[in-house]
């Protein structure tokens, strides 16, 4: 058995969570949860979002699975998931994007990778009311964090045969700032040997409109954070939204798998969430553990889960909000008997 931090979360966290170690108890997944708290759930029970034992656990363990955690608006605490990010290092963010069988949108055969850096620009959180009424917000770009970041996003493009990788920037307005992040990529892709993978460029805006038009043409997106943050879930989309993409944060020393859409307390406790993203992520840490720290049984569980969730959505088991008739429970169940 492989120990696992698992991080329930916030308002619907605590279900998808459950649902997801359902699954793998099925699936004789090779896990121990060791659970922690993050978040509002946190801050009740210990008078902080983020109590000193959860990431000093994540650092004992190197690996989490993460459930959706609150953030307030506008006031309260800073995001717990920004803070973990910094803290534990973790510069690269892995958004998958790929259509799921049974799920119509209006793409199809849609298969590419949002590469985010995690640690800098406008989420540096340095902000400062100079007068009333007048704020600034800091962007940071510095040079070893993003030579940092491409360097492991080309390795991971490569690695998982990827053929094109394209860097998304405002250099053309930003010159310094977005002109140091574009450098940097592309002297990180002429400095190694990535095989058979292409690099390009693109503006943001310009490369915002060619996805929407065929998200078919691109491979791998590398992008800085909040670039990033906004390109996930706008990719997301095409496959059917928040509900089903995973997630991923990784660093030099540990990694964290995370459910991408928010705590949504509006449905929580209804028993209608759909744990497909977490789901979805858990995979992810598996083929992780698997194929970059060794433990094969790992991924034998991930293609067998894989396999169950593929089989239920091919037969139109879905939840509601994907236009099925199941709820969490349902849902759940329908995977385990086609494990």
């Amino acid at each position: 058995m492989h120990d696992v931090v698992l991080i329930p979360g916030d308002g619907i966290g605590p279900e998808v969570a459950g649902a997801v170690k359902s699954v793998f108890e099925a699936a004789e997944a090779p896990i121990n949860w060791l659970t922690h708290h993050a978040g509002v759930s946190a801050l009740d029970a210990h008078g902080t979002p983020l109590p000193d034992s959860t990431p000093e656990a994540i650092k004992e363990h190197k690996i989490a699975l993460k459930g959706p955690c609150t953030t307030p608006v506008g006031a309260g605490f800073r995001s717990v998931n920004v803070k973990l990010r910094k803290e534990l290092e973790l510069y690269a963010a892995v958004r998958p994007v790929k259509s799921l069988p049974g799920i119509t949108t209006r793409y199809e055969n849609v298969d590419l990778v949002v590469l985010r850096e995690n640690t800098e620009g406008l989420y540096s959180g340095i902000e400062n009311e100079v007068a009333p009424g007048v704020v600034t917000s800091l962007k940071v770009v510095t040079e070893a964090a993003q030579a940092r970041f491409a360097k492991w996003s080309l390795d991971y493009c490569a690695k998982r045969g990827r053929k094109k990788i394209t860097a998304m920037h405002k250099a053309n307005i930003m010159k310094l700032g977005d002109g140091l992040f574009r450098r940097t990529a592309r002297a990180a892709f002429e400095s190694g040997d990535y095989g058979d993978l292409e690099y390009n460029e693109l503006i943001i805006d310009a490369g915002a409109m060619r996805l929407v038009q065929n998200p078919n043409n691109f491979d791998a997106l590398l992008l800085q954070n909040l670039y990033g943050d906004v390109f996930s879930d706008l990719c997301a989309a095409f496959v059917g939204g928040l509900g089903v993409a995973p997630g991923a944060n990784f660093g030099d020393d540990c990694a964290i798998f995370e459910a991408v859409h928010g705590s949504a307390p509006d449905i929580a406790g209804k028993g209608i969430a759909n744990p497909l993203s977490l789901l979805m992520s858990s995979i992810m840490m598996l083929e992780y553990m698997s194929d970059d720290l060794g433990h094969a049984d790992c991924g034998v569980a991930a293609k067998k889960i894989q396999a169950a969730c593929d089989r239920t959505l091919s037969d139109g088991q879905l939840t509601g909000d994907l236009g099925g008739p199941l709820n969490t429970e349902g849902f759940v169940k329908a995977i385990i008997e086609r494990l």
